[in-house]
């Protein structure tokens, strides 16, 4: 089980803008996954996710490190920003673009 946390760990640190989702970007496996992703990709950076129906031990962990039950998950600079509803009343409010923007800048 600590691998399970250490990898979290290592995938939110490393990744500056990622997203846990249900499938791929190309293929997701859920709407919630796909409106998520479709809100990313209209900020036009790039984004990593991990499809968590292929890691059911980061599907059974994060909830619990995150203190979050629900997937999509979107991690900003190590930090969780929210699932689904919230992504999307961010790109509604116009303030998406500016903190992922923010987040995958911050990389360089």
């Amino acid at each position: 089980m600590s691998n399970t946390l250490d990898t979290i760990k290592e995938q939110i640190s490393s990744n500056p803008v990622l997203l846990y989702m249900k499938g791929t970007p190309q293929m997701p496996q859920c709407g919630f996954s796909a409106q998520a992703v479709q809100a990313l990709m209209s900020c036009g950076q790039k984004f990593a996710f991990v499809n968590i129906l292929e890691h059911p031990d980061i599907r059974a962990e994060l909830p619990k490190f995150a203190n979050w039950p629900t997937f999509p998950q979107l991690w900003l600079k190590g930090e969780l920003v929210g699932g689904c509803d919230i992504i999307l009343d961010l790109q509604q409010q116009g303030e998406l673009q500016a903190m992922v923007q923010d987040a995958a800048g911050s990389q360089a």
